[in-house]
């Protein structure tokens, strides 16, 4: 059994996958795991596919009525080329980040379903500490069968080679990139690494990565990436790389389009992915069904986009705003959390048309005082494994990582609500 970190640590570096277990010289992972009831991690799965529902019934709303892609999100022309060739599939894997909260509910602040990430740690961290948590069930146990056979249903048969496509300059999702390749070769399938700038196209339009033809590509490059890069500061300079890859994109939506490569996540996701899209739950909520008003109301916190609020009176304590396409704690500010002077400031450099502001909510914190970001992951429409960041305060890259672990005690008769 694991008696310490360093026994831990030489542990993860004995995967040869995750080779990081400490960052700036801090532990990244808690050798104690957050443990659900069953009750409990029904109830997350439940929630995270509601909200997973909730997006779906968006895309076919905004696949039905295209002006919206103007009207309401402005996006792009490359985004809309990405949208529209998608024709309205956004969803492969995804990971909703859920808060238990104060007054006995669950909430979910997003869904990451362009490039959600953290599989590696959820899966991994979890088996190597299982002895260590008696009388428990691992949930991520099913992550990789689910996760390959959601590729082979996208796919439609056993793909040959698989290209894994992602920012090769960057390095936070490497674990994440090489289990990948763990479980694609495990099952026959030959993987290729390589960024969208490896791509090329033959004369019949078939897809090559380094040279070498593929079949299937699995997208971990963002979807605001391929397309046209625009700053969401005043007076932030333009990025350097600000035009689309359009060299790389549109041939390969055409070679989508005929069936010569199947990509996963879809690039519909760059609609689902924007988080505009919890705006419009709230702005336009009468467009959806009944039910799923309700779940917009039960589980999504009041969001607005921040063109239709009043930006000199939105109350400091009471909301968090984001950036459209932010990730990971990436341009989000929560209003509780900084100072009157910095929220101000904060508030006159925004863009609005790329921000968001969503109501604050209390979460419940941990026996040790921590603040839980229960993520779950949605493989093909339904939950299929957990990946919980424990913070002080709002999560970001420095949130310690536990794995999450399912009681084995019979479950309240009662439930838990959410």
């Amino acid at each position: 059994m694991i008696e310490s970190y360093g026994d831990f640590a030489a542990e993860l570096y004995g995967t040869g996958i995750i080779s990081d277990p400490w960052l700036n010289g801090r532990e990244r992972f808690s050798l104690t795991g957050h443990i659900l009831s069953q009750d409990e991690a029904t109830a997350y799965g439940t929630t995270a596919e509601r909200v997973a529902y909730l997006h779906h019934e968006l895309a076919d709303l905004v696949w039905k009525n295209p002006e919206l892609l103007d009207t309401y999100f402005g996006l792009t022309p490359y985004q809309k080329a990405m949208w529209l060739a998608s024709e309205g599939r956004w969803h492969g894997i995804a990971r909703v980040d859920l808060f238990p909260c104060t007054d006995g509910r669950i909430r979910a602040c997003e869904m990451n379903s362009d490039t959600p990430s953290g599989e590696a740690e959820a899966v991994l961290v979890n088996q190597l500490l299982s002895s260590r948590h008696p009388d428990t069930t691992d949930p991520n146990l099913k992550l990789r069968q689910r996760f390959l056979e959601m590729l082979l249903a996208a796919h439609g048969s056993e793909p040959e080679v698989a290209a894994i496509v992602y920012p090769t300059d960057l390095p936070e999702d490497l674990s994440m990139i090489a289990l990948y390749k763990e479980w694609l070769s495990a099952s026959g399938c030959e993987v290729i690494f390589g960024s969208p700038y490896n791509l090329t196209f033959g004369s019949d339009s078939r897809v090559f990565l380094l040279d070498q033809r593929v079949d299937l590509l699995i997208r971990h490059y963002k979807t605001d990436w391929w397309g046209e890069r625009e700053t969401v500061w005043v007076d932030e300079p333009e990025y350097l790389d600000s035009e689309a890859l359009s060299e790389q994109l549109i041939p390969l939506l055409e070679a989508e389009a005929n069936s010569l490569i199947t990509v996963v996540n879809p690039f519909g996701s760059v609609l689902t992915q924007n988080k505009l899209s919890l705006a419009f739950m709230w702005e336009r909520k009468d467009v959806f069904t009944v039910k799923s008003q309700r779940w917009i109301e039960r589980y999504i916190p009041e969001t607005r986009s921040l063109l239709r609020v009043d930006i000199g009176n939105l109350p400091r304590e009471e909301w968090v705003i984001k950036s459209v396409y932010g990730c990971e704690g990436d341009s989000v500010i929560c209003g509780p959390f900084v100072s009157d002077r910095d929220w101000r400031l904060m508030l006159e450099k925004v863009i609005p048309k790329h921000w968001i502001a969503q109501r604050f909510f209390h979460v419940q914190p941990d026996a040790s005082g921590l603040l839980p970001n229960i993520g779950v992951y949605v493989v093909g429409g339904s939950a299929a494994g957990f990946y919980t960041r424990l913070s002080p305060k709002a999560t970001d890259y420095c949130a310690l990582t536990a794995p999450t672990y399912v009681s084995n005690s019979k479950p309240k008769s009662k439930g838990v609500p959410h």
